[in-house]
């Protein structure tokens, strides 16, 4: 997001410039010649405009009325000490989105520049979502390689995901146990063209203060056994996107303070009194019904609102059956050079079979299922009968109740790092 500042006062670029600085607003242009205006336009991208009105050489409301017709999707803040409302009228009707009369608070000129950012930034998001549906292509199909799908469910789904990358919103990745919502929020994030790393944290089981030393950090001396200072998630997620699982198993405390970092983009290291400021993108994941839990009083209706801009909605396996058979030879290739065993072959039976399950732990579980049978397997086909143990006799658990069977005590219990990995 790049600002550009006019003004023919030198001490009014400067102080205005040091004041985004400080919000957080980095890359900030400024201009005391206003015939340099229109070429600077011309020859570089410029996301935002903060205009003067009574300058030599070019007026403000000349500049106003030639960047509105030859440039109407820059957003313009007029910044003026003409405190005169047929003035800001006339700039208003002319195309300015803000009117500010100097001297502007500091508060209130960050402020309006977050705000012009955010509408414009929801507008373009808009022109990109439809540009995208319509089109009905995938343009980054290599960020999506590792999730193994054949579905047209799934398909919209990356579309929508690649229209709401470069926006820089919050996104809550929505999804039952298994699905793959990690991969979703990952394959965002490499569309996204973020220069820094995705960072991952499972905040289900954090307290208040774990929660803030994790993401936050600490200072040296903060607490007992805080021998040094520690960065925070939140730091090494700089330029990139910080990815936070289970958001819906977080503290009443904790949601407060993620709240106050969606909403200044800035936050506290704990010892410190000194704010920080991030750029991190964040992304959330939940297998909960937040509007629900906000609806019961467990979650915050702002922070929810906040943090579901955008929504991405993964289907279950069930509802996605044309997977089953990618998925298998997926997971049969994969398991077979695990365990250093050939790939074993299966009877056309196995995959009626499959479909025919509910899969209660999705993508999660059939992998599961996949290397506990090849882990058993010696030679030949693959038989029918350790699938039927587990699969066809076995009755579907209710929606409500958590996935526990032997299955995962035969295998690793879930607790492997690769099988977390493809169920996120």
């Amino acid at each position: 997001m790049k600002i550009l500042i006019v003004d023919d006062e030198e001490h009014i670029l400067l102080s205005t410039k040091s004041v985004l600085s400080f919000a957080g607003i980095q890359d900030v242009k400024t201009i005391e010649d206003s015939r340099l205006v229109m070429p600077i336009l011309a020859s570089e991208i410029i996301d935002l405009i903060i205009l003067d009105l009574f300058m030599p050489y070019m007026s403000g409301k000349d500049l106003l009325n030639a960047i509105s017709q030859n440039y109407p999707h820059i957003p313009i803040i007029v910044m003026t000490a003409a405190d005169e409302v047929e003035t800001a009228v006339e700039c208003m009707k002319a195309g300015a989105f803000d009117y500010l009369v100097k001297p502007v608070e500091n508060t209130r000129l960050t402020t309006s520049v977050k705000r012009t950012i955010e509408i414009h930034s929801l507008k373009y998001q808009v022109m990109q979502l439809q540009e995208h549906l319509l089109g009905n292509t995938i343009k980054n199909p290599s960020a999506f390689d590792p999730i193994i799908t054949a579905s047209p469910k799934m398909s919209s789904l990356f579309q929508y995901c690649e229209a709401i990358a470069e926006s820089g919103q919050p996104v809550t990745v929505v999804g039952a146990t298994g699905v793959g919502k990690e991969l979703v929020a990952k394959a965002i994030h490499d569309v996204s063209g973020l220069g820094g790393n995705f960072v991952a944290v499972n905040v289900a089981g954090l307290d208040d203060h774990m929660f803030s030393d994790t993401l936050f950090g600490h200072r040296k001396g903060a607490f007992t056994g805080a021998d040094q200072t520690r960065r925070g998630l939140i730091a090494q997620a700089t330029g990139g996107t910080l990815f936070l699982d289970e958001i819906g198993d977080l503290s009443e405390t904790s949601q407060i303070k993620l709240l106050r970092l969606l909403q200044e983009q800035e936050y506290y290291q704990v010892g410190s009194d000194i704010p920080q400021i991030s750029d991190a993108r964040i992304i959330a994941a939940t297998n909960k019904d937040l509007r629900k839990m906000v609806e019961k009083g467990t979650f915050r209706n702002d922070l929810y609102f906040r943090l579901c801009t955008h929504q991405v909605q993964i289907p279950p396996l069930r509802d996605r059956l044309e997977d089953i058979p990618l998925l298998l030879e997926h997971f049969l290739d994969k398991a077979a050079k695990t365990m250093k065993k050939k790939k074993p072959s299966y009877p056309a039976e196995l995959i009626t079979l499959l479909s025919s399950y509910d899969f209660p732990g999705n993508v999660r579980e059939l992998k599961a299922l996949v290397f506990d049978t090849v882990a058993r397997h010696n030679n030949g086909m693959l038989s029918l009968k350790r699938f039927r143990e587990l699969v066809g006799n076995q009755p579907s658990p209710p929606a409500s109740t958590p996935f526990k069977t032997k299955l995962w005590s035969i295998h690793c219990r879930g607790d492997c790092s690769d099988c977390q990995k493809s169920a996120r």
